[in-house]
């Protein structure tokens, strides 16, 4: 089981407050996480796939069937109007001011 000073500690890094009843709970909450941990340990894995993921398959069609993007015609009479109205412009772009 995971110490309470451990916990101190952990709870220190996430700069998390912890009061003594709440060091007591994650002490056992993270121990039952560590102790899953060791479980997965145990599994055998060297017959999977380095880069394996569930849905891979799906996400590369998806991907496939993904339309190009289109520009319409209303879309450029959209962002001329809103040109025309920006205070300050740079080619094709509103200035603003600096954020930072």
């Amino acid at each position: 089981m995971i110490s309470e000073k451990e916990v101190k500690h952990i709870a220190l890094l996430a700069r998390v407050e912890l009061k003594g009843e709440e060091v007591i709970k994650f002490q056992k909450e993270l121990s039952a996480i560590l102790d899953f941990f060791e479980t997965l340990k145990e599994v055998d894995t060297s017959k999977v796939d380095y880069d394996f993921h569930l849905l891979k398959d799906y996400f590369l069609k998806s991907v496939e069937l993904m339309r190009e993007d289109i520009f319409e015609p209303k879309s450029q009479e959209i962002a001329k109007k809103l040109m025309e109205l920006a205070p300050q412009k740079e080619g094709n772009y509103i200035k603003i001011k600096a954020v930072f």
